[in-house]
Order: C-alpha cells, then structure tokens, then sequence
C-alpha cells in the first residue's frame, strides 16, 4: 500500500511517498481503508523529532482517519466489514490502510463526511477537553481564544460559544478574523496592543478563561491579561517560541496556568475522551458544532500540507486523500 514515510527525523520535505507493508490484523484490530486523513499540527513536529513522543524510525505518521472498515480481528465485536468509522492512531494513519485497535474507533453516523469526522477527533477533541475538563467553563464567562482561524481555534470558539461563553477571537490578518467572527465570535481582533484589547472588551476584569496554541509574546499579553479565578490554556506554540512564565503573576493575579495535552489525556482517561465524543457528535448532529475543512489535499503532498499548517499559513482543519 502506499504511505508517507519518515525514514528519520529530519525536515519535512525529507518525507517519502512510497510502499509500506500492510498492517497486521491483530485479534483486537480493526482495518480501515482510508477515505479521509486528519493533518495536525503535531504530526509536523513529530517527523522532524521535535514532539514529546519520538517512535522508532522508519514510521508512517498521522494520527486521524476516517474510512472504510476493510477487515476486522477474531475478536472484535462492534464493527464488521463495510461499516464508515473514525478512529485515532498516534501514528500510522498518513496511508491508504490503518490499524488501530477497537477501542479507538467509533461508527459515523449516516451522512457525516469523513472530512469532518477526522476534525471532530484531534481538532475539536483538544478544543472541547481544554474549555470542559481542564478550564471548567461556565455560562456568562469570557473566553479569549488565539489563533482563532486555525483549526483549534474555531473548535474552541464554537465550543466555547456551545458552552454558554462570551468569546473574544484573536487572528492576524482581517482574512481571518473574518473567519473567526463566521465560527460564532462574540468580538474579533488582531495582536497588535492585544492587553489594551483585551482590558478595553472586558471592562479591565480581564479573561476568565484564554484558550492559547500559539505561545511567543501573544502568551506574555495573556498573563496580564487574566481576571481573578481565570484559566490560562496552554495549548501550544505555533509562533515557534516557548515563553516564561513570571509566576509572580499567578500569585498576584488569582489565577491558574493549565497545560492541556490531549494525546495524553486520551491515553490517561479514555472513558472521559469517549464520552467527549459521544457530545462532539450530539452536538455536530443538532448543528451546534460544525468542522471548516481549509482544504483537501493527495496524501502524496504530506510534507507540503504539513508545511503549511508549520508556517501558519492554514485556516480550519486541512485534509489528505489517499
């Protein structure tokens, strides 16, 4: 089958479009040809060795797929030949076959694409564990949500506005601020003075909850930016910089810094990521949530995509088609 190979970890136009084995159907496996790939940001990281998880080289990337059950293991019980399924894989699913175990596959409900189905997982996954288990938002409160036209961040504004929050939207150019303000924002701005924003909307209270996957000095604005009681999400680092943090802050401020890593959160609690994902769907369904796909792209230009979404040139969720 072909697949996208990393042979090592090294820039991404070192990735391969080639032959790979077919994975072995193990008791428990599920197979599923691929009608849909999820690209994220972590898999750009992952392949160049620069992700907190490092795999044993050569290894097919991607964590997201949504397909065709092709075959099943002696003991799978949910799914037989032919059901459409989503599933999660830390790696592998950048290829035409995916094997992931049952318990990381859930059916599709009738008429929902694949495109969306991959979405819902890492994208809209990370966003909704990050406003509902790891900020506890409430109704009424103020959600700051950077990089608001990026994937991540028009699933948090959606969640957050699904969840009863007032939503500020940050994104650089007018392009995407506009996309953000169509995702669902209460207010959207650039971050150009984005303290004097921030108190200016607020009141001078601050916000209770900032959503933040872009890091670099955006993060140093947010940490006086913060009401008494708020959240600070640490998402990640798109700007490519890694802030300090002043903890005086904290201290002074009255408010928390929560890191929010959702690959192990689905690892450390997968009954709580299942049920996000029964809600994800409900929601999907009632239209209360609902995926914008930036693109769809062959899986042959992984490393292209991937390069995109690095250099922050993407807006919504980008897709690869075997």
């Amino acid at each position: 089958m072909k697949a996208i190979i990393a042979r090592e970890f090294a820039p991404l136009d070192k990735l391969e479009y080639g032959e790979w084995p077919e994975p072995e159907v193990k008791d428990h496996t599920v197979l599923i040809a691929a009608e849909a790939i999820g690209v994220n940001y972590p898999d750009g990281l992952l392949v160049q060795g620069l992700y907190q998880m490092k795999p044993p080289t050569p290894f097919v990337p991607g964590m997201e797929v949504a397909g065709i059950v092709h075959e099943t293991g002696a003991k799978v019980k949910r799914f037989k030949v032919g059901d459409r399924v989503a599933a999660l894989a830390m790696i592998g699913a950048y290829a035409e076959k995916v094997a992931v175990p049952e318990s990381n596959v859930i059916p599709l409900p009738g008429g929902m694409a694949g495109s969306d189905a991959c979405a819902l997982m890492c994208t809209f996954g990370t966003a909704h564990h990050a406003l509902k288990q790891r900020a506890q938002i409430k109704p009424g409160e103020v959600l700051c949500v950077l990089g608001a036209a990026g994937g991540t961040g028009i699933a948090a504004v959606q969640i957050g506005k699904t969840m009863g929050a007032t939503v500020i939207a940050i994104a650089s150019t007018p392009e995407k601020q506009s996309i953000a303000m169509d995702a669902g924002a209460d207010h959207v701005a650039g971050y150009d003075d984005l303290r004097g924003t921030l108190k200016e909307l607020t009141g001078g209270k601050g916000v209770d909850v900032a959503f933040d996957p872009v890091g670099g000095d955006a993060f140093d604005a947010l940490t006086r930016s913060m009401a008494w009681n708020g959240r600070l999400l640490v998402i990640g680092f798109a700007s490519g910089k890694i802030p300090q943090f002043p903890v005086n802050l904290a201290l002074v401020k009255g408010y928390s810094v929560v890191g929010v890593f959702w690959g192990s959160f689905t690892a450390h609690e997968p009954a709580v990521f299942a049920d996000n994902m029964k809600e994800l769907m409900e929601w999907y369904a009632m239209g209360k949530v609902k995926p914008v796909i930036g693109g769809e792209y062959q899986l042959a230009d992984a490393g292209k995509v991937l390069a995109q979404v690095l250099d922050r040139g993407a807006h919504g969720k980008l897709i690869l088609k075997p």
